[in-house]
């Protein structure tokens, strides 16, 4: 049976950001994901999820500026200390929030620097974020974002995706498997998920075109869930998509599937 995590900087869009944990509980779910909670205090965070009953299973390592373009920092030769930096500060919010997984987005490529001195920075970068979450307990994500929601984007696919991590050699790098950007690039998402499934510990979902909810495009979920149930995935499936309705108009799926929150 899925664990369905509530991403919500994707969900609940409509109410501002800690309104978003009571309409998630309100909903049915026992976990939660999200971007970002370096704006706030983590212990309101913590507070949050304590009085819903939720757990947070994911957020992401800073990523520089994101209103001004940035999709992450690991690949700018120019910026180690404040990548560096980052974990630190990473690592504070997840010993209050009790989360067990960070996720790394990489960054865009840089004309200004050479792509070998980008790739090069790149594994440095995260070998030494894996040794850091690792004495500290936390597992180290790597996602793959699509070059046509994220233009120029140094990680493109999954198969780029998995390379880097044989490159980076740490038992504590996993995958994060987006299976909306998978689609969107190589597509082949039951065998690549099957071939690769003990190098993946998350996933996140959203339909093509669109990004909406199960449902509303071309992706076959019902196919996927029960693929990824036959696998022996035990980890969490995040709702990383744009409701097409209300947030809770677009849960509807969940049942007529057959699952639950």
């Amino acid at each position: 049976m899925p664990k369905f995590a509530a991403n919500l900087t994707m969900l609940y869009a409509d109410s501002p950001f800690l309104d978003r944990f009571a309409r998630a509980k309100a909903s049915g779910f026992h976990f939660v994901e999200y971007l970002f909670p370096y704006e706030y205090d983590p212990h309101d965070l913590a507070r949050a999820l304590a009085q819903n009953g939720l757990t947070q299973v994911l957020f992401n390592l800073p990523a520089g500026n994101w209103s001004a373009g940035d999709r992450g920092i690991a690949a700018h030769p120019d910026r180690i200390t404040e990548f560096r930096q980052g974990i630190a500060r990473a690592l504070e919010f997840a010993a209050v929030l009790q989360v067990k997984q960070i996720n790394c987005l990489v960054g865009k490529r840089d004309e200004k620097t050479p792509l070998d001195d980008q790739r090069r920075v790149m594994i440095e970068n995260l070998r030494y974020a894996a040794r850091a979450l690792a004495d500290q307990g936390v597992t180290l994500l790597l996602e793959m974002l699509n070059p046509y929601d994220v233009p120029g984007f140094l990680i493109v696919s999954p198969k780029t995706a998995f390379e880097i991590q044989d490159q980076v050699a740490s038992p504590n790098l996993k995958i994060q498997y987006d299976i909306y950007h998978a689609q969107r690039t190589e597509g082949e998402l039951a065998n690549t998920l099957q071939k690769n499934f003990a190098r993946i510990a998350h996933l996140q979902i959203a339909d093509n075109p669109g990004r909406h909810q199960p449902g509303t495009g071309e992706i076959n979920y019902r196919f996927l869930f029960d693929w990824i149930d036959k696998l022996g995935y035990t980890g969490y499936i995040g709702l990383e998509y744009i409701p097409e309705g209300t947030t809770e108009q677009s849960l509807g799926w969940v049942r007529e599937y057959g699952y639950s929150l």
